[in-house]
């Protein structure tokens, strides 16, 4: 095929074997190449700057920033940029926030190759492509409230161990309204205590360790 016509790919992720393997994949193909790869946010959005691909593949996960925050650093320079979100986790609420910065797609590392370059041809096409698994799970843990900012922030201070007395100090609230808080959370998550509630909140993405 006319290289002009191609998809021009670039790859981000910390792993150079699974960086190389997707490499490998896209360029199999006849009607897109790999034109740029990354391994940092840092370097996403200086090497999308310099080649304008088509298509980024990109790690939610590196080593000095999120991949959400990296794409909308380069969504805020190109809005038009279509970044697809390629992770091994399936938390909804990073899935969600992906979505809600401007991802066009969101794939499983443990996807088969095939469908892998299948969602690059769709969403340079300028579709939107969510694994059926993902969208599922978005949709078994949507059905509720989500947690609020400063839900977020009491259950995440939950998780570091603190005490609700440290809580209320560090987030300049009264312990009163910490214990509200972690009321709400829990049955917003439908958590029968405070470690099964940092539990759900882990698997879900909403907080990390």
């Amino acid at each position: 095929m006319d290289e002009e016509k191609q998809i021009r790919v670039m790859s981000v992720d910390d792993h150079p074997l699974l960086r190389e393997g997707i490499v490998a994949v896209v360029n199999s193909q006849k009607d897109m190449q790999i034109v740029a790869q990354a391994a940092t946010a840092r370097e996403a959005v200086e090497q999308f700057r310099l080649h304008r691909p088509d298509v980024v593949l990109m790690d939610l996960r590196l080593p000095d920033m999120s991949g959400i925050d990296a794409m909308i650093a380069i969504r805020e320079e190109s809005p038009e940029a279509k970044v697809i979100m390629v992770t091994t986790v399936e938390g909804d609420a990073e899935i969600m926030r992906a979505l809600a910065g401007g991802a066009r797609g969101y794939v499983l590392k443990s996807m088969p190759p095939k469908e892998l370059v299948e969602v690059i041809r769709q969403v340079n096409a300028g579709k939107k492509r969510i694994p059926s698994e993902v969208a599922a799970r978005l949709a078994e843990h949507f059905d509720g409230d989500a947690l609020t900012a400063r839900e977020v922030e009491v259950l995440a201070q939950v998780a570091s161990g603190n005490r609700n007395r440290d809580i209320a100090d560090k987030l300049f609230i009264t312990e009163e309204t910490v214990k509200v808080h972690i009321k709400h959370i829990m049955e917003k998550l439908d958590a029968k205590d405070r470690t099964q509630a940092v539990a759900i909140g882990i698997r879900r993405g909403i907080i990390h360790l």
